[in-house]
């Protein structure tokens, strides 16, 4: 019965297959140590204050994750796992435990079974079920009761080290103003702009100067550490278990792959620090591939559903290639740069003309050759139209004065000057009616801050080698 808790050093007995996992793309924790012995350095996940950190431990750390984020998102979770970075947060999970347990921070089982039984979806007709928490358990979160009440265990004592860690966090009436001034303030301001693309279009570059940038400059182009995989895919549990067996042989891929009724797949060439094209990114198989030759086996690796097996078939070192293959590589390069300082002059010109004569941006545009406009109201936080993100057009915008040009604002698509036009400002009587609320959100994102700033620090003494 739920209300006599299974007790913790029974809960380690329980072994629950762990392909169920699930990681954003490609889930790549792996199920090496079916393949390979213990002894090596991946046989544990990574060190928490000098301490090692099991495989074991970290699995069941990402069980807790994946439970904690079905929790959360319900029946959008597969929609939403593509966006989590359940890896990290197994990991964090792992550190702050880590820190409650030296902090002798503990949760008794009245206070687990208060919480579980208050979870909506253990109850029917308001009130705790023990055969619907039962079956929610093995066909939703697909864990053993055991397991699931010490993951529950463990979150109580991760909430009560947050309490503990931003107790002292507060914000006081002028933080709450200024936050409120800046996410509902709106501005709208002139702009003159000189961007890259209108530069571009009319620079030319002879093959002569081609060749002799890429001569002065070959090292930009240099293609990191390559490597091409054969792999297969297996479907079930059985020929999982087959692959497996052969693989710990060693026998032929292509034999493998036969005998489990599948072909063999390649990746095609892809860098040592890029995502496996059309599977996804993992630090573990990627840090394996650079110890590894061509023929190398690696890491099996487990997804929700399927059984990854590769083999590396061409390792291709770091190299520069000839000029004649990347040409029109080095061609965009040279535009870019190019475009860049054109741009930049043109702005700096047009600055100086703002700073000297008093006249509005459209005639120093029409003077430089640049464009201007105006923008419509704007908030922090928001999108201009045909600028882009508003955040440091705001920020700039508040620090001046009527009829004053900002310094260079530097984007992405080049550079811009701005001088304001209008200000709206905050509703008062609004402010006054969201206050309470307001303050009570943001001091909770305050807390939040400061808790992943104390999380950071407590990771500094840590180190995975997944």
């Amino acid at each position: 019965m739920l209300t006599e808790l299974r007790k913790k050093k029974n809960a380690k007995k329980i072994w629950i297959f762990l392909g169920i996992i699930i990681i954003p793309a490609f889930t790549l924790w792996g199920v090496g140590s079916i393949a390979r012995k213990d002894n090596s350095e991946a046989a544990f996940a990574g060190t928490i204050a000098g301490k090692k950190v099991s495989l074991e431990d970290y699995r069941d750390a990402m069980l807790a994750v994946r439970n904690a984020a079905i929790m959360q998102f319900g029946d959008n979770f597969n929609e939403m796992r593509k966006y989590l970075n359940l890896e990290e947060q197994a990991w964090d999970r792992l550190v702050l435990l880590a820190q409650a347990k030296k902090l002798k921070i503990k949760a008794s089982d009245k206070e687990v079974i208060e919480l579980i039984e208050k979870y909506p979806f253990f109850q029917r007709n308001g009130s705790f079920s023990e055969s619907l928490y039962n079956e929610t358990l093995r066909y939703v979160f697909r864990v053993q009761p055991r397991i699931f009440e010490e993951q529950t265990r463990q979150n109580i004592v991760i909430s009560k080290l947050y309490k503990n860690a931003v107790k002292d966090v507060a914000v006081d009436e002028a933080q709450v103003k200024e936050e409120y001034s800046r996410l509902n303030e709106e501005i709208s301001v002139y702009y003159l702009s000189s961007l890259f693309a209108d530069f571009a279009g009319n620079i030319v570059i002879s093959g002569q100067e081609l060749a002799d940038f890429f001569n002065k400059n070959s090292i930009q182009f240099k293609q990191p550490l390559s490597f091409n995989l054969e792999y297969i895919i297996v479907d079930t549990e059985d020929k999982m278990r087959l692959a497996v067996e052969k693989l710990s042989r060693k026998e032929d891929l292509n034999k493998i792959a036969a005998a489990v009724n599948t072909g063999v797949k390649e990746t095609g060439l892809f860098g040592q620090t890029d995502p496996v094209p059309g599977l996804g990114w993992s630090a573990e198989l990627l840090n394996a591939l650079a110890k590894s030759k061509a023929g190398d086996y690696l890491t099996p690796v487990r997804s929700e559903k399927n059984l990854y097996i590769f083999r590396v078939k061409e390792r291709k070192e770091p190299f520069i290639p000839e000029f004649s293959q990347i040409k029109d590589k080095v061609k965009g390069l040279m535009i870019k740069e190019a475009a860049q300082k054109q741009a930049k002059e043109k702005i700096e010109q047009a600055l100086q003309e703002a700073q000297n004569n008093k006249i509005d941006l459209a005639k120093i545009a029409k003077k430089t050759g640049l464009k201007s406009g105006t923008t419509a109201g704007f908030k922090f936080g928001s999108y201009i139209e045909g600028i882009g993100a508003s955040d440091a057009f705001w920020t700039i915008a508040k620090t001046l004065k009527d009829s004053q040009t900002s310094d260079i604002i530097d984007t992405p698509e080049g550079y811009y000057l701005i001088r304001i036009k209008s200000i709206k400002p905050v509703d008062e009587a609004k402010f006054a009616k969201e206050h309470d609320d307001f303050k009570a959100k943001l001091l909770i994102q305050k807390k939040q801050e400061a808790f992943s700033k104390y999380l950071e620090g407590l990771k500094v003494h840590s180190r995975i080698n997944l």
